[in-house]
């Protein structure tokens, strides 16, 4: 069953002006809105999201719930998940995009815990994750796992 999630991204300024804003809103119905821009390399406000920021975003808070659904049902007590991911933007040939994003989760797990057990379903997580589905660019993950 397909599910819709609306949003409205609004932009207004002049694209004749020397240099046109790119800051926009995106707000969804009932949702907090986020003040997006381009990177500043762009010509865009730094205190704002980005497409590479929400794309990184998107893609590590999908894989982190997926991997916290995985250890729920096998059991794995994990008790605090951080993920300081990375989102690579490169021009290959002339097409520019988001050719790699790093995971670099730190885990931590109730004493005991099989680290071996962890890494299998944090990498399990990357096959179920419907934003990984979704998306061409390399994912790299490297997660580190600590005992609580």
């Amino acid at each position: 069953m397909a599910h819709e999630y609306p949003l409205t991204l609004s932009w207004t300024g002049n694209t004749l002006a020397d240099p046109y804003s790119r800051d926009a809103v995106a707000t969804a119905p009932g949702k907090i809105a986020i003040p997006v821009s381009s990177a500043a390399e762009y010509a865009g406000t730094v205190q704002r999201w980005n497409p590479e920021d929400l794309l990184g975003t998107a893609l590590a808070t999908c894989h982190m719930l997926t991997f916290l659904a995985l250890c729920a049902k096998a059991k794995v007590e994990v008790t605090h998940y951080d993920d300081d991911a990375i989102s690579v933007l490169d021009t290959l040939g002339k097409a520019t995009g988001v050719t790699e994003i790093h995971l670099n989760a730190t885990i931590r797990v109730a004493p005991g815990t099989s680290k071996a057990k962890v890494e299998e379903l944090f990498h399990k997580a990357h096959k179920y994750c419907f934003v990984a589905n979704s998306i061409k660019s390399k994912v790299v993950m490297n997660p580190r796992i600590v005992e609580a």
